[in-house]
Order: C-alpha cells, then structure tokens, then sequence
C-alpha cells in the first residue's frame, strides 16, 4: 500500500469530509424540481378554496351579527350591499361589500350621519356573491330577531358565493333567522 504524504487519501477510521457532492446537490434540486412542479397546481387550488370558503364565512358572521345586534338594540337592524361603505347600494350585487346598520325608523337605509355597525370591503376577483330575490338588496332584522322585510313580510333566502372552476358555497339565512352555509356540488361558471 502507498504511503499518502499530504493525507488526502481517505484512511480507515478517518472521518469523510463534510459536504456533498456535486451528484448530490444535482439530485436534490432534480427531487425539489419534481415535487414542487406537483405540488404547486394542488396548492394554489386550495388557496383558492379556503378564500372562496373565507368569503362565506364573513357573510354569515355579517348576518349572524345583524340579527344579534337587531336582539341587543332593540330595534331594527339591516345588512345591506354596499359600494362606498356608508350607504347601501341598490344595484349591483354583493361582491363589492356590505355594511350592517340600525334602522330606526325602517327605512332601509342607515341615518344621516351615523356610521355603520359594521362593514365588509370588497371581495377579492374572481369571487362572486349574489342573493336570490328576497335577499337581493338588504337582509333586515326586527328586534325580536326575525328576519322580516321593511313591508313586515317574511324574508329569507340563499346568498351563492361564487369562483369560477370550484363549487359554489351557499349561505342560507332561514325564516327563523338562523344562518348556515352549505357546500354544493355545482361547479361556478
């Protein structure tokens, strides 16, 4: 056996050198490459789930808190679509916000100069919020928590939050005034 005079053969019982080799670093990147180009499509498909679901969500807590604040105030209280966060709007649908206010005189608006109770700003494109007909423009509140229109009529209906390529998610506000959401099968245009 030659004899190693600057010692840069590796001996038994000597420890290799740390770091890796150019073959190992090669293959961890081709491994990175491989798993994230699989992962990637999958991820951003849930990013966008959770905020279509987020999104339903704030409806429903926007409602809930409504009919809550309607029972504590004692009076009227509205949830309405709005485009500036103070007024509500009467065209348009729900994607561009929406602010609970009291209603006092039941009017369907918010008083002069009273700011809202709450509000919502503007959901993030490509999502979607109508109401059907009875939610169309306004949910209001009586105060003994009964959901009920400004002519006194009963009101309920679907709000269908939208985002093109998932299934939509539904909140249903009931005659009671009790609000739930529901995952569909239907798929958003």
């Amino acid at each position: 056996m030659a004899q190693d005079p600057v010692g840069t053969l590796p001996r038994r019982g000597r420890p290799r050198p740390a770091g890796l080799t150019l073959i190992e670093v090669a293959v961890a990147l081709a491994v990175l490459t491989i798993v994230t180009t699989l992962a990637l499509p999958v991820w951003r498909h849930w990013i966008a789930r959770q905020e279509l679901a987020n999104r339903a969500q704030a409806l429903s807590t926007a409602l809930t808190r409504t009919r809550t604040e309607a029972i504590k105030r004692g009076h009227r209280v509205n949830v309405c679509k709005s485009i500036d966060a103070a007024t509500c709007a009467d065209e348009g649908d729900w994607t561009r916000g929406w602010i609970v206010h009291g209603d006092y005189r039941a009017e369907g608006r918010p008083p002069d100069g009273e700011p809202p109770i709450a509000r919502d700003p503007p959901v993030v494109a490509p999502i979607t919020v109508d109401g059907n007909g009875p939610v169309d423009d306004y949910v209001s509140f009586t105060p003994l928590g009964e959901p009920r229109r400004l002519s006194g009529a009963l009101q309920m209906g679907t709000f269908t939050v939208c985002r093109p390529g998932h299934e939509a998610i539904q909140v249903v506000l009931a005659a009671t005034g009790r609000v739930r959401t529901i995952r569909t099968r239907t798929t958003c245009p």
